[in-house]
């Protein structure tokens, strides 16, 4: 005959176990990638040692900035061959506005889950027009490319964020007009801080917007409140070495939908650079 009090015991027992093992957070753990235009020395002049140097390092995933001359189907075998799983490819404006179905024929074979636009073109200051002629066709491509069960992203390089006279900038025209189910933004963490900007309240500000990360770190005492998009390399240091909060922006980034975080290292000696990062990126559970 079972006691009376063993149910109620059972439930305060579960009850228990339940506390204790959520009042204790686990780290949570993201696949860490790397952008290959990283290591486009390596890639330009001998692709098959360049993607071998990538495998070197530890990465699985990797996002593209081109083929380094190579045919898409050239390019995939070698990333096979090197256990590199190729998630997104970086694609110019200019390519995306004159041969959008080369573009996604080029997305497939890659296997790429998305396309990013890293650049807008631009002769004067980027301004609130450029930027909605650039939204139109951003709301464009990502019906394009959803239709054939892709994403579409563009990613921050300064120049939007320079303010406008009534405090908004190109870059709010920019989220709060293209449409979130077809458009989402690559938050490169480096142009974010060179503009004068806290990643951490912009993710804040866009909950649900950014789906990727560019991760690289700026030297102490590099000049901010710039709008150009451009850095010398002496400005980029290996991550966890810079000014950059990243226990923050990670955390934050994780709370704000962030999905892949890639290492982009813009530093005069990336192969050099690129072991520490990881390293100290693991401790915040990023992992190739």
């Amino acid at each position: 005959m079972k006691s009376k009090l063993a149910a109620p015991i059972l439930l305060l027992a579960s009850a228990f176990m339940v506390s204790c093992t959520t009042s204790a957070p686990t780290a949570e753990t993201n696949t860490l990638g790397l952008q290959l235009w990283s290591l486009r020395a390596q890639l330009l002049p001998n692709l098959p040692a360049g993607m071998a140097d990538v495998k070197s390092l530890g990465f699985t995933e990797v996002e593209t900035a081109g083929t380094y001359g190579h045919t898409a189907k050239e390019f995939k075998s070698l990333a096979d061959a090197n256990g590199l799983k190729i998630v997104g490819a970086h694609i110019p404006y200019e390519r995306m506005q004159s041969d959008l179905p080369g573009v996604i024929a080029e997305a497939k074979t890659l296997g790429v889950s998305y396309v990013i636009v890293a650049w807008v073109p631009h002769k004067t200051e980027f301004d609130v027009d450029q930027a909605r002629a650039a939204v139109a066709n951003f709301n464009a491509w990502g019906a394009a490319l959803n239709a054939e069960g892709m994403g579409f992203g563009f990613h921050t390089h300064g120049y939007e964020f320079r303010p406008l006279a009534d405090g908004t900038s190109a870059f709010d025209v920019m989220l709060n007009e293209t449409k979130p189910d077809l458009v989402f933004c690559e938050m490169d963490v480096f142009w974010v801080v060179q503009a004068g900007l806290d990643p951490v309240k912009l993710l804040q500000k866009y909950p649900g917007r950014f789906k990727a990360f560019h991760i690289k770190d700026m030297r102490k005492g590099a000049q901010t409140g710039l709008y150009e998009g451009h850095a010398p390399a002496s400005d980029n240091v290996a991550v966890g070495t810079g000014i950059m909060d990243w226990p923050a922006i990670v955390e934050q980034g994780r709370k704000s939908g962030v999905q892949y975080y890639f290492i982009e290292d813009e530093t005069s000696d990336p192969m050099a650079n690129i072991p520490p990062s990881i390293t100290y990126l693991e401790t915040l559970g990023l992992k190739p």
